[in-house]
């Protein structure tokens, strides 16, 4: 049973790329060449998670060295490895010239990002490669790129899974393949099947059916009576007002009167960064949309007689 337990959590890790030739983007990425001419170059990976960084030098040292000597040719040292100075006189340089990776290079010390540079310079015609991955903006993986991977995933585990599940993992994701496989594997485990409902549930993200609620409470009831709804339905999910804030921006770009909407939301979403009480924030959400309601009615009234707004 612990066996079982364990094959189940590392399912990121089965399925990581083995080649370069399993990498679903980087196409244009030229390492197959430099690998084939034996030039391999100093190389920096930048990046949001779940991209593809480490999965492609990873598949890049398999490629250059094999499973024996793989061990003794590659040191890989994350974030949560020292990353002082002494990391670069002391690791790096002592284990020779090699294949060095260096995840999360951007959490380096100043002092040991400047004594790696001169090791760089120092050694730039040699074959050793230092690749570096920051989180850093970049583009994100598409849907067209990520479906064709997590159907494969999903062929290979089984698993039992409705076309809007698929759908609602690929959008949680973000372009974030790495995210899209712990969410599959997260709601296969807790709940058997995959579905929208479950991946939304799953992962505390606010369902489609809970924004519409907050939406029309918002635009159609009083003040009290719409915060007070949208506070209970949100405490016993476990609902973060940032996701609920995140939701409700993808829709509101359909009103009339959509800049001042956006603009208030923005401002909530900034005082929630900030650190401000959560609470406090939900009633500027709600003002926010109460204000709009009642210009909206007002421009309805002098048209076409009073009206109840439910869409934005």
């Amino acid at each position: 049973m612990l066996a079982d337990i364990f094959v189940h959590i590392f399912r990121v890790e089965k399925y990581r790329p083995q080649t370069l030739d399993d990498l679903i983007s980087h196409k244009d990425i030229l390492i197959q060449k430099f690998i084939s001419e034996d030039r391999l170059p100093h190389f920096l990976f930048y990046g949001p998670p779940g991209t593809g960084k480490t999965s492609t030098i990873l598949a890049c040292a398999k490629q250059l060295y094999k499973d024996k000597e793989f061990n003794a040719m590659v040191l890989e040292l994350n974030a949560s490895d020292d990353r002082g100075i002494d990391v670069v006189p002391g690791p790096v340089l002592s284990f020779g010239f090699k294949l060095v990776i260096l995840n999360e290079a951007d959490a380096m010390t100043w002092d040991a990002q400047n004594a790696l540079r001169r090791v760089i310079e120092k050694y730039t015609e040699n074959t050793l490669s230092r690749p570096c991955s920051p989180d850093a903006p970049g583009s994100v993986l598409s849907q067209d790129q990520m479906m064709p991977r997590l159907e494969y995933v999903i062929q290979q585990e089984s698993l039992d899974i409705t076309p809007d599940g698929i759908k609602a993992i690929v959008t949680l994701s973000s372009g974030d393949m790495r995210r899209s496989l712990n969410i599959l594997q997260s709601t296969s485990m807790a709940y058997g099947k995959v579905t929208e409902d479950n991946v939304y549930t799953c992962t505390g993200h606010p369902l489609r059916s809970d924004i519409a609620n907050i939406l029309g409470w918002s635009l159609n009831k009083d003040f009290t009576s719409a915060y007070n709804q949208i506070l209970q339905l949100k405490t016993p999910k476990g609902l973060a007002l940032h996701d609920i804030l995140t939701e409700v921006h993808l829709l509101i770009h359909r009103g009339k009167h959509r800049t001042g909407l956006v603009l208030q939301i923005l401002y909530v979403r900034h005082r929630l960064a900030s650190g401000a009480n959560e609470k406090t924030q939900l009633s500027s959400m709600v003002a926010a949309f109460q204000a709009v309601r009642a210009i909206w009615v007002n421009d309805a009234t002098k048209t076409s007689g009073p009206q109840t707004v439910t869409t934005i």
